[in-house]
Order: structure tokens, then sequence, then C-alpha cells
């Protein structure tokens, strides 16, 4: 018997969603398994890429990002034409950063002016994403939602303060919709009841679970997308049935890494190729996790990720994905010089290393006491030279040669004042090291019995709670027994009053016998059969 793989089953499915219109329509979602396990169920339509444009010229981006289009980055629409032209983009976001009030404060009629031109240079799914702040994105997304009636726009992030106004708007003028929470299942099935409840259709909704870059961030989204795809596929949980968008590029260029330069930090390595594959490792794990659609910035990253959801779901050689292609000049990094030195000495050396070490230490305190007589002599040379005068010449000379009679007495006092001295530094020394060792011993001793004093008081806390909890519990239990056997009881006592008594049994008028009961009886069965 050949070997079979379990595969799971699953209650529910995620809604295809169509966005923009015509030949150039694009539809995500529609999967009845989890992200990427096509043999447990069906991927009707592959994850999608949208690659990001801005609405202003950006003056904080990373070099290597703005290499691609730095010839387009002042125009919108010429932006958004070079990327689905010359990059192949399958949509296009609009990232609405002039409309923000902190910054430039873009009226609502001049977003909606510059929306109708990325309209007529493009052919395929237009998304607009707002600022975040909800009173401003409701005023500019409801205008651009009424001017460009019937286009099938993609308008977000709506959130439970603007839902009404945004919702509304694009039921009315058909778009969809991006319902946008901060990282929590529940909120974000609590933002689709609200708008299913305003009317807006089910196939008109996005989730956006928000999107954190690489790092604690990414950990976060990746459990929250994970807990949705499960409640709605495993759960069957209608108001998650949904396709996610994750705006990643827009995360991932604003890390400090990302926009490091080879001299801010050369471990890093070539700060062109490190943006790339950050947003790589970012798309890559974001479609583990089950986004429908991925909003990216660099055309290279957008590249691979598509190579990448191509040998996932069609096959492949990995070999056959061409390597990055670089538009800056290459960086000379010399590795090996930051690298530390690396230590070949064998465990026994190691271990006779410090007495080595004392003894060169012994040995450089002891060069003082040689040195010593020297400096006297050094010292007495200039003093003999400066005594011209004739007196103090004729004193000077008996003590100079009395003093070179008996050199052996002085440099024995000078080395017994040098010994003594050393003495009385190792004693003070030593002093001073069982003072420091006894003042230790009593902080940790006082720091273990603090230690103990709360772990006490902590396990006396967690017992006493402990044993609230178990109390409390066996009351619910008893009440719970209590109101169990009541409902017995009264089920009982209405099941014994709806039993009917039996009637009284009467003779058949016609009395037959055992035999003709038996004939009877086969014909019947004879007629059934």
């Amino acid at each position: 018997m050949g070997f079979e793989i379990f595969k799971e089953t699953y209650a529910g499915s995620i809604s295809p969603i169509t966005l923009g219109k015509g030949d150039k329509a694009v539809t995500v979602g529609g999967e009845s398994c989890l992200p990427l396990y096509t043999f447990e169920g069906e991927m009707p339509n592959k994850p999608r890429i949208a690659m990001e444009i801005w609405d202003m010229e950006p003056s904080d981006w990373a070099e290597p990002a703005k290499k691609p289009f730095e010839d387009v980055l002042s125009d919108p629409a010429a932006w958004a034409k070079k990327c689905v032209e010359d990059y192949g983009a399958d949509m296009i976001v609009l990232q609405l950063k002039s409309a923000d009030p902190n910054g430039k404060d873009a009226s609502p009629d001049e977003i909606v002016a510059t929306v109708k031109k990325v309209l007529e240079a493009i052919n395929v799914p237009l998304i607009l994403w707002g600022t975040a702040n909800n009173q401003k994105d409701e005023e500019v997304l409801k205008k651009v939602s009424e001017s460009c009636e019937g286009e099938n726009l993609v308008l977000g992030p709506v959130e439970d303060d603007n839902h009404k106004g945004i919702g509304a708007s694009a039921m009315g003028f058909g778009h969809t919709v991006i319902s946008s929470s901060p990282i929590d299942v529940n909120l974000a099935k609590q933002v689709n009841i609200l708008l299913e409840n305003l009317g807006v259709p089910t196939d008109r909704i996005i989730i956006d679970p928000t999107t954190g870059g690489l790092g604690y961030g990414m950990e976060y989204s990746y459990s929250v997308m994970e807990r949705i795809k499960m409640a709605a596929l495993l759960q069957g949980d209608d108001k998650l049935q949904y396709p996610m968008i994750n705006n990643l590029g827009n995360e991932v260029w604003r890390c400090k890494e990302a926009n490091q330069s080879a001299d801010e930090a050369p471990e890093l390595g070539d700060p062109e190729r490190r943006g790339i594959l950050m947003e790589v490792a970012g798309a890559v794990s974001y479609l583990m996790a089950g986004s429908d659609i991925l909003i990216m910035r660099h055309p290279e990253s957008i590249r691979m990720v598509k190579s990448f959801i191509d040998l996932i779901l069609e096959g492949g050689s990995a070999e056959d994905i061409a390597p990055i292609s670089k538009q800056l000049a290459d960086v000379d990094i010399d590795f090996a010089s930051m690298a530390p030195e690396p230590d070949l000495t064998i465990e026994e050396e190691k271990k006779a290393a410090p007495k080595k070490a004392a003894a060169k230490k012994e040995e450089k305190k002891e060069e003082p006491k040689k040195a010593a007589p020297k400096k006297e002599e050094k010292k007495a040379e200039p003093a003999k030279e400066e005594k011209k005068a004739e007196p103090k010449k004729a004193e000077a000379k008996p003590a100079a040669e009395e003093k070179a009679a008996r050199p052996e007495e002085d440099e024995a006092a000078k080395a017994k004042a040098e010994e003594e001295k050393k003495k009385k530094a190792e004693e003070e020394a030593k002093a001073k090291a069982e003072q420091e060792a006894k003042a230790k011993e009593e902080e940790e001793k006082k720091k273990k019995q603090e230690a103990e004093k709360k772990a006490k008081g902590e396990e006396e806390a967690r017992k006493k709670a402990e044993a609230e909890k178990k109390a409390k519990r066996e009351e619910e239990e008893r009440k719970l027994r209590e109101k169990r056997a009541k409902e017995r009881e009264k089920l009982q006592k209405k099941r014994e009053a709806a039993q009917e008594k039996p009637g009284t049994l009467t003779p058949a008028e016609e009395q037959k016998s055992h035999l003709d009961k038996i004939v009877e009886r086969l014909d019947r069965i004879h007629r059934r059969a």
C-alpha cells in the first residue's frame, strides 16, 4: 500500500474579489486551503503584487529605492505608467502622502486631479492608500469615490471611526474598501461586521491586518494573519473570509537598516542588495502567513517574489532565476579587516597563561629597586657641580669622602626602606581587599535574603491565588451541579406529566387462529417483496 499524506479538511473558503475593470481586472482570494497548501485544496488565484507610487516626490527615500524611478519621481502619472510598461505591475498603489495634515495637507480637489491623471495613464487596477488620519481620509476618499464613479477603485484604510462615510460612498459609487484594524483578530472581525451591517457587499471588502517591517512587527502581524486564516478556513467564520493586503514596501524601506550607507554600516554589506533582500524576506514571510496582495517598492524585489510565487505554485528550478541586477555602483567592503582575530591557543596554554603573566608582573616590580641607587647618584652629581664656592667646598669634601667610604651601608639602608615600603603597601592592599570582600559578601548575603523573602512572598501569593481559584471553581461546580439537578428534576416531572395512560383493550370482532395469522403475515411479506 502506497504512502498517503494526511490532508486537512476545511470548513470554509476565502471569498474571491475582482479589482479594477475591463481586460486588466484582477481577481484575488478564492482559496479553500491554508496559504500555498495546494495539496490540500484549491488556490485558483495566485497572490498578486501591487507597485507603490507616491502622489508627491519622496524626500526621505534611500538611494537604491529612488534609482529605478529617478526620472519620474515628481510626476505620479508618468511614474505609474513606467511601473506598468517597464516593470509589468499587476496593480498600482497610490500613496496619498500629500494629503497628510502634518505635511502638505493637500485638498480633496487636488487629490482628485492627481488620481484622474494616474487613471488615464494606466489600465490596471488602482488602489488608493490614505494617511491613516481618519477625518482627512474620510474627506479625501469620499470626494475621490464620487469623482471616479464606476472605476472600481480600492479605498483604504477604512477603520471603525470612518467606516460609515467611506463605506457608504464606496457602496454608492461602486468601489472596494480595505478594512483596517491594529493587529488584532477580534478588531478585524468587528470592522468587517460594521461594514456588512452598513450594507457593503461581501465581494467588496479586503482585510488590512496592519503590516510591520522586519523584526517584532512582522512577528506580531504574521501571528494575527495566521489566526485570521485559521478562523476563516478551519472554523468557517464568514466574517473573516476575505482576502488580505499588506502595505509592505512602505514599512521595510523606512527601517534604519534599509537607509544606512556602506560607510555607516559596513558590516551589513552592500546597501542596494541589503534593502532589496529585506523587502524580499518580508514578502515571502507574509505570503506564508496568507497575504493575497503585497504592496512593494523596488522592481528587483518584485521580480524575485513573483518568481518565488511561480515556483511554489507551478514548479520549476530556482537556478533559472536571475540574480539581483544592480543599478548603483558596487561598494568595496573589507570584511576581513572587520573580523576578530582567531583564538588559536590550546586549552592547556590558556590555563598556564595567568601564571606567566603573574611572573612577568613580579619581574617588573623588582626593576625599580635596582635603578634606585643610580637615580640617587644622578641627583648627587649636579649638586657637586653647583657647589663651587670655596668655603662650602671644603665642608662638602669630607662628607663626600665619608659617603664614598661606606657605599654598602647606604645601599643596604635603601634596600631595607624599599622592602618596608613594599611590605606596608602589600599589607594595606591586603586589608583593603579583605574589607572589599567582606562588604561584597555582606551585600550578596543581603541580596540573597531579599530574593528569598521575595520568592517566599510570591510563592505564598501564588498559593493563595490558587486556593482562591480552586475554591471559586468548586463553588461554581457545586452551583452548576445543583442547577443541573433541578433541571433534571423539572424535566422528569414534565415527562411524567406528558405520558398518557394506556387505553383499555377490547377484543376484535373476528377472532383469527394462530395459523390464519401466520398466513396473513406471509402474504404481507410477499407483497412487499
